[in-house]
């Protein structure tokens, strides 16, 4: 009997959402690293920072940043200052890279359409919110505890 306890399958996932995504990585020859970054630009607009990226999805700040120097040589990614403020960085995913997305976007698609295959539309409405919520209290409790991660 398989459990039950979305824990214990944290790795299961995983190795589905690499395989889906590391077809990707090899067509367009990045690394899976500047793949999510692209991903998490393009799909996530309101949050253009490095520093976003790090403390939304607990990336390695070196990681990122040697990433993102690859993916701005390789014309993907553009950096700019707001006019008023000349310390933070905002990032923009440039043309170049729109392949790359729509590529990453299919991939994200086939990894949710292999995982909610059979399942009815109401029930998958009711695991958003549900995971929505759950996704809440883990940010919530990971920004009030001491940092380990």
């Amino acid at each position: 009997m398989i459990s039950l306890k979305p824990w214990e399958h944290q790795n299961t996932l995983k190795m589905l959402y690499a395989k889906c995504l590391g077809e990707v990585c090899g067509k367009h020859n990045i690394t899976r690293m500047e793949l999510d970054i692209l991903l998490f630009l393009a799909n996530n607009p309101q949050y253009d920072t490095a520093k976003d990226m790090v403390e939304i999805r607990y990336l390695s700040k070196s990681q990122v940043s040697v990433s993102l120097r690859l993916l701005e040589q390789c014309g993907y990614v553009e950096r700019k200052y707001q006019e008023n403020n000349h310390k933070t960085i905002h990032l923009s995913v440039c043309d170049a890279a729109s392949e790359i997305v729509r590529d990453g976007r299919q991939a994200q698609e086939k990894f949710w359409a292999i995982m909610t295959q059979g399942i009815l539309e109401e029930d998958l409405n009711t695991m958003k919110r549900c995971m929505k919520h759950m996704l809440e209290n883990i940010h919530h409790y990971m920004r009030k505890e001491p940092s380990d991660h």
